[in-house]
């Protein structure tokens, strides 16, 4: 209990800390919405009109910074987290809520597969060390070292535009209508595989090495040794003692990787221009989008700080080693 209390605690005064750190950065930045929409119009808006841009938006009111910030707070806490000015008046909450699904639906599928392969593929390397699987490490190496939207340009260079065999960009066929038909689940597949085999390609290598590095150490362990001596089957060592034990710091890293589904594909929504959360950032930003940046950042962080939450518990459920301090 005082473990579960120590960490809600610590996670309270991070959540804290992070939500005021995404209050103030937007407001550093240098320029403002109204002159950003404006020039993004290009002489389609008078600029005679700004006045009355602010007055829309909200910005004309000469409050401090410190009224923001408890005006800020008081909204959060109602959940309210404003109007986009970019979509103006439509919600930020009603933007992020379309765009999550999408980040959350390929990233964390692709995410989830690249574990299970990983772990599966590092698992054989680590039990046959010595042997003629090592030679598959320098390619898992050279995968790990790739970064991923250089990966992504490649897929699109060759399976895209030289095979066609796949859309470049977007994310399902805009001649279809959203909604939960086999063709329309269909389209989100065949748009999704490239950024979903991007994500797959660039991280599972690192849980290959991960997994068969752990293998290698558990294998020299008694347990596994007893386990020989016992005469049981190898398959049965390897998955049923070996494997068990060396996957729990998998399974923390996992639990962390899960975390940053949300915010950490944003370059590679950009590259294929998925409509994720990511996108949505970058288009907030460009456009001086306050209250749609902290709605994103909001998201990214909270779903980071969750994801450590959760790998600590399940760490700590899996490994009651890690809970013999609160003796």
């Amino acid at each position: 209990m005082r473990f579960l209390l120590r960490r809600v605690v610590f996670y309270a005064l991070t959540a804290w800390a992070a939500i005021t750190i995404n209050f103030f950065i937007p407001r550093l930045l240098p320029g403002d919405p109204v002159t950003a929409l404006l020039g993004r119009m290009q002489g389609r808006i008078d600029s005679n009109a700004e006045h009355s841009l602010r007055v829309l938006f909200g910005l004309d009111q000469d409050s401090t910074l410190w009224q923001q910030y408890v005006d800020y707070w008081g909204l959060l806490l109602r959940g309210d987290l404003g109007l986009s000015f970019t979509h103006f008046p439509t919600p930020v909450a009603d933007i992020v809520s379309q765009s999550l699904p999408w980040t959350v639906g390929l990233v964390g599928v692709a995410t989830i597969i690249a574990f299970v392969i990983g772990s599966l593929i590092g698992t054989f390397l680590g039990w046959r060390r010595g042997t003629w699987a090592d030679g598959l490490l320098p390619m898992a190496t050279f995968f790990q070292a790739v970064p991923y939207f250089w990966l992504g340009l490649i897929t699109i260079a060759v399976l895209s535009v030289n095979l066609g065999w796949f859309p470049s960009s977007g994310s399902y066929d805009r001649g279809l209508v959203p909604a939960f038909t086999g063709e329309f689940i269909g389209s989100v597949i065949y748009y999704g595989f490239l950024p979903a085999l991007t994500v797959v390609l660039s991280s599972v290598a690192g849980w290959v090495l991960g997994m068969r590095n752990m293998m290698v150490t558990v294998s020299s362990e008694d347990y596994v040794t007893v386990a020989h001596a016992k005469g049981l089957p190898e398959r049965q060592v390897m998955l049923g003692y070996a494997a068990r034990n060396a996957v729990l710091p998998q399974v923390s890293s996992f639990a962390l990787s899960l975390g940053f589904v949300v915010g950490g594909t944003l370059i590679m929504e950009m590259v294929f221009s998925y409509q994720g959360i990511g996108y949505t950032l970058y288009q907030a930003v460009s456009t001086h989008d306050y209250p749609l940046m902290q709605g994103c950042f909001l998201v990214i962080t909270l779903s980071v700080l969750v994801a450590n939450m959760v790998a600590d518990l399940a760490y700590a459920l899996l490994d009651p080693r890690t809970r013999t301090e609160d003796r």
